[in-house]
C-alpha cells in the first residue's frame, strides 16, 4: 500500500533539477506550489501569505513559511530546514525578511533559478517582486521543471494507476445512478461521495488527497448532458436527464497529489443513426491518437494523424480542440498533443488522450483515457469499456 512520497523519491527529483543548473547558478527559488510539493512532498493551501522553497546548488532545501505554518512544514515537508516569519503584511516584509535569508545562505551572489520574480498574486498578496530588492541576475526554470516533472518515475506511475483505480469505481457507480428523471447534481454527488468514502475506508490510514484540485473521487457530468453536451468546457447546469441525452462524463481521485482523467460518452436509450455514426468517429479517432503514439515521435505528430481524420471525413465544423495533455499533479500539463507543440514524447510521459466531436444539433462526443507512453506505443492506464453497447443506458 502507498504511504505516502518517499523521501528517496523526492531526493532523486532534486538531484535531478541540480543537474540543470548552469555553472554560474548558486541555488533556485521556488513559490509555485505544485513545485515546492514535486521537491520536497510539501502540500499546503496557498494564501497570501508567501511560502517559498530555496534549493541550494549542493540540494540543500529550505522552506521559508509563515510562522502559523511552521509545525506542519516541520511535520510533512522533506526539507533540511524551515525557516519562519512572523506574519503578513507584518512589521517588515516577509519578502525583504527571505532576502536576509537568502544572504545568510551565501546566495547574495551568482544567479538564481526563479519560477516567480518573488511571489505570486495569491488572494489580494501585494509586496516587492524579489528584482527589487536583490542585484542577483535571475533566470526562469519552468522549462527545466517541467520538463522533469512531465517524465515520470516507477512511483509516479503507481500514483496515476492508483488513482485511475478509484477514478474508475466513481464512473461505475455514476453509470449505475444516471437514469431518465435523475438530477444531475445529486447523480455526480452520489457517485462521488459513495466512492470517496469507499477509497477512504479502504485506504486508510494511508490515504491524502494531497491535490489542490480534488478531493477524493469524483464523477459527474459538468453540465455535458444532451445538445448541452456540444460544449467541451460547459459547467454544471443540474439538468435532468432524459431519453435520448447524449452524455459526456469525467471521473478522477487525487491520490498523494496525483491525477488521472477519465470520460466516457453515453447514451440513454437506443441510439440514434446520427448519434451511433458520431461516436463510432470518435472511437476511431481515438485510436489513430493511440497508434500514433510511441517514444521518439512529436507530440505534433499525434494531433497532425487526429486532424487529418477530421479532414477525410469532412468533420472539420465539428472539432474544437487538441488531442490531449500531459498528466500528474496538475489536471493540465506539459506536453500537448498540439500541432504546436514539438516536444519529442518519452518513455514514461503521461498522457490524456481526448479527442473529441461536437455537433450542437445532436450533442458532443468525446472519451478520454490515461496512458503512459512506452518504445513501442501506450500502456492504458485507465480501464474503463470505450464501446457503444457498454455505455448505452437503459430507460
Amino acid at each position: 500500500m502507498i504511504k505516502g512520497i518517499p523521501l528517496d523519491e523526492t531526493r532523486t527529483r532534486v538531484s535531478r533539477f541540480t543537474e540543470t543548473f548552469p555553472p554560474e547558478m548558486m541555488g533556485a527559488v521556488l513559490s509555485d506550489d505544485q513545485y515546492i510539493y514535486y521537491l520536497c512532498a510539501f502540500h499546503f493551501i496557498p494564501t497570501e501569505r508567501p511560502i517559498m522553497l530555496v534549493i541550494t546548488r549542493e540540494g540543500e532545501r529550505i522552506l521559508f513559511v509563515p510562522r502559523l505554518e511552521e509545525e506542519h512544514a516541520k511535520q510533512a515537508s522533506h526539507a533540511d530546514r524551515v525557516v519562519s516569519y512572523p506574519e503578513y503584511p507584518g512589521e517588515v516584509h516577509p519578502l525583504k525578511l527571505f532576502v536576509k535569508l537568502l544572504e545568510e545562505l551565501g546566495l547574495g551572489q551568482g544567479t538564481l533559478g526563479i519560477d516567480y520574480d518573488g511571489y505570486p498574486h495569491v488572494l489580494g498578496y501585494q509586496g516587492p517582486v524579489l528584482s527589487e530588492l536583490i542585484s542577483n541576475p535571475l533566470r526562469r526554470m519552468h522549462p527545466e521543471l517541467d520538463r522533469l516533472i512531465a517524465v515520470k518515475s516507477p512511483f509516479e506511475i503507481e500514483l496515476i494507476r492508483e488513482s485511475c483505480r478509484w477514478g474508475n469505481l466513481a464512473h461505475r457507480l455514476l453509470q449505475k445512478y444516471t437514469r431518465v428523471g435523475e438530477i444531475e447534481t445529486e447523480v455526480s454527488m452520489r457517485a462521488s461521495q459513495e466512492a470517496t468514502r469507499i477509497m477512504v475506508e479502504t485506504l486508510a490510514p494511508y490515504h491524502k488527497s494531497n491535490s489542490r484540485w480534488q478531493e477524493g473521487a469524483v464523477a459527474g457530468y459538468r453540465g455535458q448532458i444532451g445538445r448541452n453536451s456540444s460544449v467541451p468546457h460547459a459547467v454544471g447546469a443540474n439538468l435532468i436527464f432524459k431519453e435520448g441525452d447524449v452524455l459526456v462524463t469525467g471521473a478522477a481521485s487525487a491520490v498523494w497529489g496525483y491525477l488521472s482523467e477519465l470520460e466516457r460518452t453515453m447514451i440513454i436509450g437506443t441510439p440514434t443513426a446520427k448519434q451511433k455514426t458520431y461516436f463510432d468517429h470518435m472511437i476511431a479517432v481515438q485510436d489513430i491518437a493511440f497508434e500514433s503514439m510511441r517514444a521518439g515521435v512529436t507530440a505534433s505528430s499525434v494531433d497532425q494523424a487526429v486532424r487529418q481524420y477530421f479532414s477525410k471525413h469532412h468533420l472539420e465544423p465539428y472539432w474544437r480542440h487538441h488531442t490531449g495533455h500531459s498528466i500528474s499533479m496538475r489536471y493540465h500539463e506539459g506536453p500537448y498533443l498540439d500541432t504546436g507543440d514539438h516536444s519529442i514524447l518519452e518513455a514514461g510521459m503521461v498522457f490524456t488522450v481526448e479527442p473529441g466531436i461536437y455537433d450542437p444539433e445532436v450533442g458532443g462526443f468525446r472519451h478520454s483515457d490515461t496512458v503512459m507512453v512506452t518504445e513501442q506505443g501506450v500502456e492504458f492506464l485507465t480501464y474503463y469499456p470505450r464501446d457503444l453497447e457498454s455505455l448505452t443506458l437503459p430507460v
